[in-house]
């Protein structure tokens, strides 16, 4: 990839990310096969220095919670520096409620270092702009493809930016992410509203 260094670590990444991914497809992205999000958080980490375990553990941030491989999978090829990165961008899959599950997570990744904070925001600044391109091209169509509402959505993003400028106000990328909550919000009217529903 052109904004990726192409160091072997990089590659080996970006190799094991793309088996993990085949096949699959990014809800609420316009159909984009899945791999793309993952090299957009990477390219976005990389085109701010970042160095290359960062973005190792941004191609394979999605691994276990999307595919067969384990952390220790990812501990035996990458180590344990983008193994734990990878640990602390993932999900607790036993939280069955989607709301508790991303609070849980949020709180993990505030005290999981800066390394993980800039990933978990790059992450987050890809997403948000995936699915607004999306909305706008597709409108309501979109949200069929999402898991769960897309107020839901827009609310935790909103409380990933709030801890975002709390434990990591130096990431240049967050004025982009408030930025692109503004404009889904305004292009929403702000008429979504949560909606009432299991959790």
């Amino acid at each position: 990839m052109a904004g990726l260094p192409p160091s072997p670590l990089i590659r080996a990444a970006l190799a094991t990310a793309t088996e993990a991914h085949a096949g699959q497809i990014r809800n609420g992205a316009g159909g984009i096969p899945y791999i793309d999000h993952p090299v957009a958080v990477a390219e976005l980490l990389a085109a701010h220095g970042w160095p290359d375990e960062v973005l190792a553990a941004a191609l394979l941030h999605d691994v276990v919670e999307d595919s067969e491989a384990t952390l220790e999978d990812l501990r035996a090829e990458f180590g344990d520096r983008v193994a734990e990165l990878v640990a602390a961008l993932s999900d607790d899959e036993s939280i069955e409620s989607w709301r508790e599950r991303k609070a849980e997570h949020r709180e993990r990744i505030g005290g999981a270092g800066p390394r993980a904070l800039a990933i978990y925001g790059a992450d987050k600044l890809t997403n948000v702009r995936a699915l607004r391109g999306a909305w706008e091209e597709q409108g309501e169509a979109v949200a069929e493809e999402l898991k769960v509402p897309l107020a839901w959505k827009l609310e935790a993003w909103e409380a990933d930016l709030e801890l975002l400028r709390k434990r990591a106000a130096e990431l240049p990328f967050l004025a982009d992410l408030a930025r692109e909550l503004q404009l889904f919000n305004e292009g929403l009217g702000r008429s979504a509203g949560t909606p009432a529903g299991p959790r």
